[in-house]
């Protein structure tokens, strides 16, 4: 009993440490920029040696996906929630308009996001993976509008639900890039919402029907 309880006292200071070494080099990375970041700066703002750094992390590269497999959870969490309030009969508009409410827009992330996308551009193994995260991001997409009933079919340029949700996350894209630029949450969130309501449905809000159905 009394190693158990010492195994589990070690496991809850390494997450609780983990954890305070994400949100350090957070803050590190949207202040400074990643790629001028050392590892020496993470640890010391969050007040832990080099050695609490490389018991959690081999790099900083890893620290970041760590980070990113964090944010890009959270994202599609919060579009799966606002897609799963319909049940398997999805209503299109509603649940564009919830998904703009909850999306995850953040200035500081946005910015920690662009500067590893560069890195990343210039490092095809760091690219590699990056791709895969954002791959597992779509197909949560995809798959909540694949098991809906009520989902129409969307525009044949966008093929099927794969197509859709490659398509949702241009559109994020797209909008953060402008977010970055001119700092306007609300007018980011009021164009994502016209984005997808073109891209799902007829443009007026009424879902793309199959014709064949």
């Amino acid at each position: 009993m009394v190693a158990e309880e010492t195994v589990r006292r070690v496991t809850r200071r390494r997450v609780r440490t983990r954890a305070n070494l994400l949100d350090a080099a957070f803050a590190v990375f949207a202040a400074k920029g990643f790629g001028r970041v050392s590892i020496e700066e993470v640890c010391e703002a969050a007040g832990y040696s080099r050695g609490a750094f490389y018991s959690n992390f081999d790099s900083l590269d890893e620290l970041f996906f760590a980070l990113y497999r964090q944010r890009a959870d959270l994202i599609a969490e919060q579009v799966s929630g606002a897609l799963a309030l319909d049940g398997p009969d999805l209503d299109v508009p509603a649940a564009v308009d919830r998904v703009t409410e909850v999306l995850l827009l953040d200035r500081d992330w946005l910015l920690v996001k662009t500067d590893f996308l560069v890195h990343a551009a210039r490092d095809p193994d760091v690219a590699q993976t990056l791709l895969e995260h954002r791959a597992r991001l779509r197909q949560a997409i995809a798959d909540r509008l694949a098991r809906a009933r009520g989902f129409a079919k969307p525009p044949a340029v966008l093929d099927d639900a794969e197509g859709a949700a490659h398509a949702v996350v241009a559109a994020y894209d797209g909008v953060t890039v402008q977010l970055l630029l001119d700092k306007d949450v609300d007018g980011a969130r009021i164009w994502l919402k016209q984005l997808l309501t073109a891209l799902l449905t007829d443009g007026s809000g009424t879902p793309q029907r199959d014709p064949h159905q």
